[in-house]
């Protein structure tokens, strides 16, 4: 499937670029995004685009070959403060950061890298493949309760415990090797309420595989990327000059509470400890939220790419350094 970029007219109208800004694309993809910042930030302008996976970064190089005011950065976005201060100097600011924290569409496509259990492929879910860690090593590797605890916080799978203790049983006869194994597996261990057959009443079937958690929760841990983007925020909010702007994409419901509570906590007016009576801290808010809900993609939008159906977008504005 073509990889197409997610909300990219609401991306471009929040970041708000102007000629001659510097923005940080700090999930750079295939470029899709990063293509039009780069015509409104024109020549003068500059874009900085990190990305962890080095096939994406070769191919989003290649397609925005003819933009010569661009830095490439192959890195985790958790350390996009430091690497921009390498590339710009030290106390360098930007004018906007984007981060869109969605699957680049090789990623989901291509059955070697183990993100999808749609095509048969190993148990990887690596962004690069320097990382050390595995979806394999995870499942074949990790203590049963380890496993039930990333299952439910990551994955917010309300049967961990019962899957990983199956797992643990299977594992013991047999290692798991390929994302369909593992998710037929997973499908033969739920009960009723995912729709399978049993005594008594029927309950309510999801809507989703029965895997779909508990393989979020793998991707989350393999590539730490929950901790990952509070590093990430913290550092754009450090580099972003007065005015600035920061764009963020989410996907799921534990990236967007994380996004929702930071840019909360930045607008609040007093940060001083509840116990103490009287203010001594700024009195200002540092942000200003510019989504006072998320906004979700348009009817023709869902249309065109289905895959943008849980994409929530929030935006904010950095009033003062």
């Amino acid at each position: 499937m073509e990889h197409v970029s997610v909300l990219k007219e609401e991306v471009y109208e929040y970041l708000s670029l102007e000629d001659g800004d510097i923005v940080v694309d700090g999930t750079l993809g295939l470029g899709g995004h990063a293509a039009g910042m780069l015509e409104l930030v024109g020549e003068k302008g500059e874009l900085i685009g990190f990305d962890l996976d080095e096939e994406n970064l070769q191919e989003a190089k290649k397609r925005l070959s003819r933009h010569k005011n661009t830095i490439f950065i192959q890195d985790n976005f958790r350390y996009l403060k430091t690497r921009v201060e390498e590339a710009l100097g030290k106390d360098a600011k930007v004018d906007a950061i984007l981060l869109d924290l969605g699957l680049s569409s090789p990623h989901v496509d291509e059955a070697d890298r183990g993100f999808s259990f749609k095509n048969e492929g190993p148990l990887d879910m690596r962004f690069s493949k320097s990382q050390e860690l595995t979806a394999y090593d995870v499942i074949n590797g990790y203590s049963e309760e380890k496993m039930a605890d990333i299952f439910y916080q990551y994955g917010e799978e309300v049967q961990s415990r019962k899957l990983a203790r199956k797992i643990v049983e299977r594992r013991r006869v047999t290692k798991f090797e390929t994302t369909v194994e593992l998710a037929d597996f997973i499908s033969d261990s739920m009960p009723v309420r995912y729709g399978k057959k049993g005594k008594g009443k029927r309950s309510k079937v999801s809507k989703n595989h029965p895997a779909t958690k508990v393989f979020q929760a793998l991707r989350i841990e393999v590539n730490d990327e929950l901790n990952a983007l509070k590093e990430a925020l913290q550092g754009s909010i450090d580099i972003l000059s007065k005015g600035g702007r920061l764009v963020i994409i989410s996907y799921h419901s534990l990236e967007d509470r994380i996004v929702k509570h930071f840019f909360k906590e930045l607008a609040r007016t007093c940060v001083c400890p509840q116990e103490q009576l009287q203010c001594t801290c700024r009195g200002e808010a540092l942000v200003e939220i510019l989504t006072k809900k998320p906004v979700g993609p348009m009817d023709k939008e869902l249309g065109d790419n289905p895959r943008a159906r849980s994409a929530k977008l929030r935006a904010m504005k950095k009033l003062f350094t």
